[in-house]
């Protein structure tokens, strides 16, 4: 022991120099770290402005210039015309998304660390100050609000170019008819170019899982209201380039002829019309009186899109369309990952059944799927319907345990009655009948942000409607883990506003059990809850009964878990799906040029077209799908290697004499911090007004999950809190978690 003493007492300076440097690798490697990020960041942003303004420059004259000098420069190659379009138009978005996938391995394990030390002062934010908040839009922030100025501008800039050229180059020959014919004619072309620049950008938002973002940090379904908007100006572009050919060709005497038409060298018309057709149908069915009335409607027609993306090819030809084949080969990428993930059915662990008429779900998940409080997820259950995919935010912190997450779902239409009724049906009366219980379920997801934004916030407002507390539980849970913990965490301040119908709904907020999570929560977090019952004028007489239905035992193996394919999946192997599926597209279009187009000399441009569509599909299916072959090895590889423990015994054993000495001071505490008011709404100038005064000069984060009246009472309180705010004030930063197509 002597000897082991002097060894370890001589060793301590070469401890402390051991130390030392590793401090001063630490930093090393932080530096170079950042300096990555920051020339990654650097070269996007580079690729990402050049292909902007390529669409602005374009429609000029020197654009012009430019583009014939490419054309002339590229076109020679093998690809030939199709190579130029593509690589000037299509390239650049990929090359942004492979450049994403660098950026966010290096950025998953210290960007929220690093954010979360950062010292910030109380500032507005574009993206969450509220400018817009009554309309059709919704609540519209700063930032949506330049975006979509700036796509106006966009298309307002090209009309006009485009008509100074039409008129530029009329010829004064032509009689009054013909002068009219050929205005309609050009117009409808540059209107029918001008969407297709449109179409370039309409699969971007829509891609549940893209890598593209995942790196801007905007989940999908903020995402979908900017494929909403586009879908709305590119179809109207379309149409107006349709009817103004079509009115040409009536004045001529042409219509039934050029309608028809479909020639080898040039447009076809009438794959066009086709194409149209359906999209109108499309159009039609997505408007907001027919979406939320006949959602399935919606939903069925919507899945045409396909055939509107062949006809298009096979309209323009196949360098033309090249033009929006970038942001259509990503979406084909994420459709396909989808698609992978949604074939396996997910173990159920356990189900509680609500007086309120919710459901609580906990799915079997793998110990490495990534995701946050604020993500959500796409259910299937085959006994009720094949095709309906229901989007569900998840309830649970992802450090809740290891090997699954919970869903919160209330009855509010058929799908989720049908859920109940089969659940309680096979339940019967007696819930020993448990494993009698037929539900076999599909999950696509978890999708949300990259990173956990509410962490951010040392103070936090969240506004709940009715079934909306499901991602507030989510987050409050996280919350409390991390102060227990010990990892990064920065709320501190805590308000919970909910609006619920019927006080039947309150049982919700026991669904999460905070003093087992983190014992003398109440020492370190002021946790604040206001409710508002607003239809009933005071308390009931009796409480509700819990009817639960739950497994007794957990899953023992991850061969039924949830597949980490999408959302916030594997960075290295995604990189690797996009890599190898992209070289896959080029391999195949440099064979089919070889072996086929070349030889045979085919020239069609709808054919050509057609062939770059199966391509484009070919290269996922056969290349990206060795990648997930792959994938799927790697992961039951790593899952084989890890026993599948019960959380629930984790969590018994978690200070368990502690927690139960101090269990009835905590329940005081708790319930001292809840109001509960009958008969009444939340005033949201007196909450935001007090709170202004309370916590002075600091950034608030506003969440609200709930119907859209309740997003815009708040954005709008939100917004007249920022504009009429004093030095003393806070600012508050609005941000929506509710999910509405």
């Amino acid at each position: 022991m002597a000897v082991d003493d002097i060894l370890h007492t001589s060793q301590h300076p070469l401890l402390h120099s051991n130390g030392a440097h590793a401090n001063n690798n630490k930093k090393k490697n932080i530096n170079s770290v950042s300096l990555a990020k920051w020339v990654l960041k650097f070269t996007m942003w580079i690729v990402f402005l050049a292909w902007i303004a390529l669409f602005f420059v374009i429609p000029t004259d020197f654009g012009s210039e430019l583009y014939a000098d490419w054309l002339d420069a590229t076109s020679g190659s093998l690809f030939g015309y199709t190579g130029s379009l593509l690589l000037l138009y299509s390239a650049p978005i990929i090359i942004i998304a492979f450049l994403a996938v660098p950026y966010l391995l290096i950025s998953e394990e210290d960007q929220l660390q690093l954010q979360l030390q950062e010292k910030k002062t109380p500032r507005f934010r574009l993206w969450t100050f509220p400018v817009l908040v009554d309309g059709p839009l919704g609540v519209v922030s700063a930032a949506e609000l330049i975006g979509m100025i700036l796509f106006i501008v966009f298309v307002i800039w090209e009309v006009y170019v485009y008509t100074a050229v039409i008129l530029g180059t009329l010829p004064d020959y032509l009689i009054p008819v013909e002068k009219c014919c050929f205005i309609l004619n050009n117009l409808g072309l540059r209107l029918g170019s001008i969407g297709l620049d449109c179409f370039a950008f309409l699969f971007l938002p829509v891609a549940r899982g893209s890598v593209l973002l995942r790196l801007i940090n905007i989940p999908f379904e903020q995402a979908i209201r900017y494929h909403v908007w586009l879908g709305h100006l590119t179809m109207l572009l379309f149409t107006l380039h349709g009817l103004l050919y079509l009115i040409s060709w009536t004045i001529e005497g042409n219509l039934l002829k050029n309608t028809l038409m479909w020639v080898d060298l040039g447009v076809g018309h009438f794959p066009g019309v086709i194409s149209l057709a359906i999209g109108l149908l499309m159009w039609m069915t997505s408007l907001y009186p027919v979406r939320k009335k006949k959602f399935e409607l919606f939903f069925y027609t919507h899945q045409l899109y396909v055939i509107f993306i062949v006809f298009l090819a096979l309209h323009v030809g196949h360098f033309i369309f090249g033009v929006s084949a970038g942001g259509i080969f990503l979406f084909i990428l994420d459709r396909f990952l989808r698609i992978c993930q949604s074939r396996k059915t997910v173990d159920i662990i356990s189900i509680k059944c609500l007086p309120c008429g919710t459901t609580e779900l906990m799915l079997s998940k793998p110990p490495n799927l990534r995701y946050n409080a604020l993500s959500f997820i796409f259910l299937q259950i085959r006994e009720l319907s094949w095709l309906q995919w229901h989007p569900f935010s998840v309830s649970s912190s992802p450090l809740d345990g290891k090997y699954h997450l919970s869903v919160l779902i209330k009855v509010i239409g058929e799908w989720t009655e049908n859920l109940r009724g089969n659940i309680l049906n096979s339940s019967g009366a007696d819930l020993h009948l448990w494993p009698q219980t037929k539900i076999t379920a599909s999950v696509e997801g978890p999708y949300g942000h990259e990173l956990p934004y509410y962490l951010m916030y040392e103070n936090l407002i969240l506004v709940a409607g009715g079934i909306g507390i499901s991602p507030f539980l989510a987050i409050l849970s996280d919350i409390l883990h991390r102060t227990r913990e010990g990892k990064p965490c920065l709320p501190r301040n805590i308000l919970i506003v909910w609006a619920v119908k019927r006080s039947n709904e309150l049982p919700l907020l026991s669904t999460n059990d905070m003093e087992l999570i983190c014992p003398f929560f109440s020492n370190k977090l002021n946790l604040e809850i206001h409710i508002f019952v607003t239809r009933e004028s005071q308390p009931p007489l009796e409480e509700g009964q819990v009817h639960e239905a739950t497994n007794s035992s957990p899953p023992m193996s991850n061969c039924c878990s949830m597949s980490v394919l999408v959302g916030t999946g594997n960075n290295i192997w995604f990189g690797l799906y996009i890599i190898s599926s992209t070289l896959g597209f080029v391999i195949l279009l440099f064979l089919l040029d070889i072996f086929y187009i070349n030889p045979y000399e085919i020239s069609s441009w709808s054919y050509k077209g057609l062939l770059l569509v199966i391509c484009m599909l070919a290269s996922v299916f056969i290349f990206g799908s060795v990648m997930v072959g792959l994938w799927h090895f790697w992961e039951r590889r790593n899952a084989t290697r890890e026993a599948c423990k019960d959380d629930r015994i984790i969590l018994e054993k978690m200070q368990h004499n502690e927690i139960v000495a101090h269990n009835d001071s905590c329940q005081q505490k708790l319930a001292s911090s809840i109001s509960t008011y009958y008969g009444s709404r939340p005033d949201f100038k007196d909450i935001f007004g007090d709170i202004s005064e309370k916590w002075g000069c600091v950034d608030v984060g506003v969440i609200v999950c709930g119907p859209p009246s309740l997003q815009t009472s708040v954005a709008k309180e939100t917004r007249s809190q920022n504009i009429r705010r004093q030095r003393h004030h806070p600012i508050f930063h609005f941000n929506s978690h509710s999910f509405d197509i």
